[in-house]
């Protein structure tokens, strides 16, 4: 009784379009109800009255009974996705025509005979024949399409030759000062070996190109491949020292890293590494430990070989008593551990806005 006192009572402050809208909703599904042979069915045309009121009419949920409203939106979905597919369907004679099996057999020729020709001649050209056609369908037909093998898999690339692949990468740190250091480095894929690690505040592409040819330098040949993403660090300079030494460059495609998995792991290594940096020098002294100690530059038995050892120095030299520290000494431990640990918390963005 309260709520069909309460609805009464709604109804007096409502429009009359929108009781009218109300009282056609009611109406449709009584008539969805009097079909009866053997139960009530909704047909096409109910569905889609009701996908028209959802859009229509501001209170239908309130009216809908003999469905959920969950029902109503999910028929929306699948009619738009109908539609869609209706107009997006293959027509019969849609795009532009083909050209003769003869043109196309011609445009082959005439670019095979004439490698110095470009598409722009050999469209004048046909012109001259009398055909008419588009410089960039004589781009398309220029070459005949490729039944070959197909190419490696990155990966297997990677793996035949690994001896002759060196991978670039950039990554930055901050300081206990908030000072931005921006460290370069190059490992070697066949051995995982970091060949080279320096820090700059100011990374320029002479200064890269420079480091590059300094790991050459420490007898080592140049690599054959050199895998580096698309910074705008490596610039034309970058580029003519490389071709002077001989190094193709091989750029990975735009957001993704696993295309030079093997330096974004080495990052992740580095990252967890260093718990807090005073300043580049600090940088530069973990690298060259880094680099002859950890295991990440090493491979197979080398690394087996390296955690034995580690384990019997362990088992046989027990650890050194640590002399006693002052207070002052245990107060500034304390406080670079802290700074430590709150670093990435307190540079992280929050995402909060004020």
């Amino acid at each position: 009784m309260i709520r069909w006192a309460g609805r009464a009572f709604a109804a007096w402050f409502t429009s009359r379009a929108g009781l009218i809208a109300e009282n056609l909703c009611l109406r449709q599904q009584l008539i969805v109800l009097q079909r009866r042979t053997p139960r009530p069915r909704l047909r096409a045309g109910d569905r889609r009255f009701w996908i028209l009121a959802c859009r229509w009419v501001p209170r239908w949920r309130e009216s809908l009974l003999i469905v959920q409203p969950a029902t109503v939106l999910g028929w929306h979905r699948r009619g738009w996705t109908a539609y869609w597919r209706w107009r997006s369907r293959r027509r019969r004679g849609g795009g532009r025509p083909r050209i003769a099996g003869e043109l196309r057999a011609l445009i082959r020729r005439m670019a095979a005979e004439n490698s110095l020709w470009g598409h722009r001649r050999l469209q004048g050209e046909l012109a001259r024949l009398g055909f008419t056609v588009s410089a960039r369908t004589v781009a398309t037909y220029m070459r005949r399409p490729y039944d070959g093998a197909p190419s490696p898999s990155w990966r297997e690339f990677l793996t035949r030759h690994a001896k002759d692949i060196w991978a670039c990468d950039f990554f930055s740190v901050r300081t206990i000062f908030f000072q931005t250091l921006h460290v370069f480095f190059v490992v070697h894929h066949a051995t995982r070996q970091i060949l080279q690690v320096r820090v700059t505040r100011h990374s320029t592409a002479e200064w890269t190109a420079q480091q590059v040819v300094d790991a050459c330098s420490r007898d080592r040949d140049p690599p054959r491949y050199l895998i580096r993403d698309r910074d705008g660090r490596y610039g034309e300079a970058f580029d003519r020292r490389l071709r002077g030494l001989g190094v193709r460059q091989l750029r990975t495609p735009v957001k993704a890293p696993r295309a030079n998995a093997l330096a974004e792991r080495w990052i992740r290594s580095a990252r967890n590494g260093v718990w807090i940096i005073w300043s580049s020098s600090t940088s530069a002294t973990f690298s060259g430990c880094w680099t002859n100690t950890s295991p990440t530059s090493m491979r197979g038995d080398r690394i087996e070989g390296w955690t034995n050892a580690r384990r019997a120095v362990r088992r046989r030299r027990p650890y050194p008593t640590r002399p006693a520290r002052s207070s002052v000494g245990r107060c500034s431990a304390g406080c670079i551990m802290f700074i430590s640990t709150q670093r990435d918390a307190f540079l992280r963005p929050t995402g909060r806005r004020h």
